[in-house]
Parts: C-alpha cells; sequence; structure tokens
C-alpha cells in the first residue's frame, strides 16, 4: 500500500500531482499517465506535459494526505528507485 513514507518507492503512474517549476511561480497540475528516466508524462485539463523530473518539486496526492518530493529525488526507472537509499518522509 501506498504510503507517505514509501512514496519514492512505489509505482508514481495514475497518482494525481501538482508539480512547480523549482524557483518559478508556474504550476501543472494533473495526474502522472507516463514515466521514463528522467520526465512524468502528466494529463492537464488543456492536454498531456513533458515534465524533467529534476526541474520539478511535486506534490502527490495521496488518500491521507499529500507529500512533497523533490523530483530529484525521483530521477531513475521505477525499477531502480527501490534499490536507492532515500529518507523516509
Amino acid at each position: 500500500m501506498i504510503k507517505p513514507s514509501n512514496i519514492t518507492k512505489h509505482e508514481i503512474i495514475g497518482l494525481k500531482c501538482e508539480a512547480s517549476l523549482k524557483g518559478g511561480a508556474s504550476k501543472i497540475d494533473g495526474r502522472v499517465i507516463d514515466e521514463t528516466r528522467n520526465t512524468f508524462v502528466v494529463q492537464t485539463k488543456k492536454g498531456k506535459k513533458t515534465l524533467i523530473k529534476d526541474k520539478y518539486n511535486f506534490v502527490f496526492k495521496l488518500p491521507e494526505k499529500s507529500v512533497n518530493v523533490s523530483g530529484v529525488v525521483l530521477v531513475g526507472r521505477s525499477r531502480d528507485r527501490i534499490k536507492k537509499k532515500t529518507d523516509k518522509w
């Protein structure tokens, strides 16, 4: 089950998120529909947007609460993120 403590080691596709550029006010709200090593594809009301992970901060909306995650932590393939050692949230 996905929890705030294990979000970086969980499948991100299908989660609602809000992405904001680091150091900027631009925000993108939508659902993650695809993932590559360096990007997320987010479905927004205006269409699909490809976001470079390390350029954005993400707020993932879970049933319990929202979780802030820096995109730098998410860089890499989803199957490789499991092996990374990360701090708990």
